[in-house]
């Protein structure tokens, strides 16, 4: 089972990063946090890196009923999704598939909410 779910798109970085914006929020998903990779290397390290960001999505009826099931979930939270210029004008969103880290869970109440927001990723993903 691969870990992540993927998609190549051309465009502008920044209108893709819009248009995974909203795409997440179609499924539920709002964006918790964001980090350029880009700026906090230059800024960290003065190291050149191409566009690169991460954002945090959560679906807060999922996480809820997810952080009941399982206390320390938490520390998988919440759902990343990376968006990076591969070349100039090509972009390649990824998410990580759910089913894969939960693989490492043992709890059968948290599986049937991992396949439910995989379902939900994969078709963000595909819609793009």
């Amino acid at each position: 089972m691969n870990y992540y779910f993927n998609k190549t798109l051309q465009g502008n970085f920044d209108d893709i990063i819009v248009k995974v914006t909203q795409g997440l929020k179609d499924q539920g998903f709002g964006i918790l946090t964001e980090i350029d990779v880009q700026e906090t290397l230059k800024n960290k390290l003065d190291v050149d890196f191409k566009k690169y960001k991460i954002l945090g999505a959560c679906n807060p009826p999922y996480a809820h009923k997810a952080l009941l099931a399982e206390d320390k979930i938490g520390t998988m939270l919440p759902c990343n999704v990376i968006v990076q210029e591969v070349k100039n004008g090509t972009i390649e969103i990824a998410a990580v598939n759910p089913m894969a880290s939960m693989q490492a869970v043992e709890n059968k109440k948290l599986e049937k909410l991992a396949k439910e927001i995989t379902k939900k990723l994969e078709t963000f993903i595909k819609k793009l």
